[in-house]
């Protein structure tokens, strides 16, 4: 669970993130990690991409990230299931850590339960927001 700071999200970014835990939930059990981004996107507050600051984690954002408790730095992008890729640092918006970063903003620390424990991180850079680029269709 992060702290409940506010965050925001896009319009189309909620909507896209409801359809895809609906279609989720029919095929599989719905598990902690769907649960989790249902709670994160229902709390957020939602704003048309257009109006979306540009320091804030969008669905396709690639991201850098420090873990507090490793001083360590990584970068990945956000990314549905589908797109999914290790090797090219695409991560799944299902993964707890890319849950616990949407709609945050550079320079918050998040606090989120992650398969070995609670870590802190710290969103330390945004290298792509697709709104920030005019790329609102991502």
């Amino acid at each position: 669970m992060t702290t409940l700071k506010k965050i925001t999200i896009t319009n189309l970014d909620y909507i896209r993130l409801k359809n895809m835990i609906s279609e989720y939930s029919k095929r599989n059990k719905t598990d902690a990690n769907i649960e989790d981004l249902l709670g994160e996107i229902e709390r957020a507050q939602k704003v048309d991409s257009k109006q979306i600051q540009k320091n804030v984690v969008t669905m396709n954002s690639i991201i850098e990230i420090k873990n507090l408790d490793e001083l360590e730095f990584k970068e990945f992008q956000l990314v549905f299931p589908e797109e999914s890729n290790l090797e090219q640092n695409k991560i799944s918006i299902l993964a707890p850590i890319a849950t616990a970063c949407i709609g945050y903003k550079i320079g918050d620390v998040i606090q989120w339960n992650i398969p070995n424990g609670i870590h802190q991180f710290q969103i330390t850079g945004i290298n792509y927001q697709p709104e920030a680029n005019g790329d609102f269709h991502l």
